[in-house]
């Protein structure tokens, strides 16, 4: 039966007749059903020797049903009781799984080497995870966990990576971290392979964060797409609640103002064809009091026949309101940033406060 779940959990076809279903539903779906019911009755039901991602599937699908009717819950019962009388053997997925089924036959050495061969795989699996992690992520793994594990992480990682996280490190922590290295010449590979698989299950054990970007990246989106007062003034305020997060909104920010120092000269060429003519022209119209060096940056770095134009037009507009100016403003570092993101370019690093 829990072979049967197992591949329903994971979308496989063990469960394909679907001729008859009042409702159709996925094969997950189909899981939840069968779980539901048997958990209805108090069935106790061994889910835990479920692929732990079918587990986690399968907690979803639960979610996505709110009721079935009788005559699709018939025929999910039938469909199920059909796949379970045509599965005439079912054979473990794994080292580990065959030897729980046949240590109880096998002679004390065969046992012990292939425990020992299942023991590598599991460690060369938990510990490459682990290796590929980035330095900040390895920081956060590593922040509550005691010196001799930090010690044998480190161990196990190329000499660069192991010198990049101790620089990382507040200088405290690094120097008992490699002190703690001294103490693991008499540890043992069962103990290594514990250690590698305990810090494997913390990281499988983290919630997905629910955005792709940081907290200061987010803000300092939307207070790009703002008015320059909304955005001064939303500013100051951060200053008043959080210097540190302030600051981090501040480098993510990128306006008209910023172009000389981010953008290449090189680049102005193609951000000039990427923004619309008139759109452009109200940019440069705007920005002319406001911020004359980019302005200059911008037409010292495009054709003179351009700069010239594109300085007339200016004169011939004078200042245009301010919401039209910004907008304009706002198209261009739009037009910047898409390509930055289509990889057309990039921006310098800010320069340090």
């Amino acid at each position: 039966m829990v072979q049967v779940l197992d591949d329903l959990a994971g979308g496989s076809p063990a469960m394909h007749r679907q001729a008859g279903l009042p409702a159709v539903l996925t094969q997950g779906q189909k899981a939840a059903v069968i779980v539901r019911l048997l958990l209805s009755h108090e069935v106790a039901l061994p889910l835990e020797r479920l692929q732990p991602k079918h587990q986690k599937r399968l907690a979803r699908r639960m979610t996505e049903l709110r009721r079935v009717d009788r005559p699709t819950l018939a025929a999910v019962i039938d469909e199920f009781t059909q796949a379970l009388d045509g599965m005439a053997l079912t054979f473990p997925r794994g080292l580990p799984d065959a030897l729980e089924l046949l240590e109880p036959y096998l002679s004390p050495k065969a046992s012990e080497g292939l425990r020992d061969e299942a023991s590598r795989a599991n460690r060369g699996e938990a510990w490459d995870r682990i290796v590929a992690l980035e330095t900040d992520e390895l920081l956060t793994l590593i922040a509550e966990e005691g010196a001799e594990v930090s010690a044998i992480l480190l161990s196990k990682l190329p000499v660069a990576k192991a010198a990049e996280l101790l620089g990382a490190l507040p200088p405290e922590r690094a120097e008992v971290i490699t002190h703690a290295v001294a103490l693991t010449g008499a540890v043992g590979p069962h103990t290594v392979n514990r250690v590698g698989k305990a810090l494997a299950e913390q990281l499988d054990a983290r919630p997905s964060p629910a955005f792709r970007t940081g907290a200061a990246d987010r803000v300092g989106l939307i207070l790009n797409a703002a008015t320059r007062k909304m955005r001064d003034t939303l500013l100051a305020a951060l200053e008043g609640r959080d210097t540190e997060f302030a600051e981090a909104v501040r480098k993510t920010i990128f306006t008209f103002d910023h172009i000389p120092a981010r953008l290449d000269a090189g680049d102005v060429p193609a951000v000039m064809r990427a923004v619309d003519g008139e759109v452009l022209n109200l940019a440069i119209a705007a920005a002319t009091d406001q911020f004359p060096l980019a302005v200059d940056f911008i037409l010292d770095n495009i054709s003179k026949r351009m700069a010239e134009a594109l300085r007339e037009e200016a004169m011939a507009l004078g200042t245009p309101a301010e919401d039209e100016g910004e907008a304009a403003m706002t198209a261009v570092i739009g037009a910047i940033r898409d390509l930055e993101a289509q990889g057309q370019l990039k921006l310098k690093e800010p320069p340090a406060a």
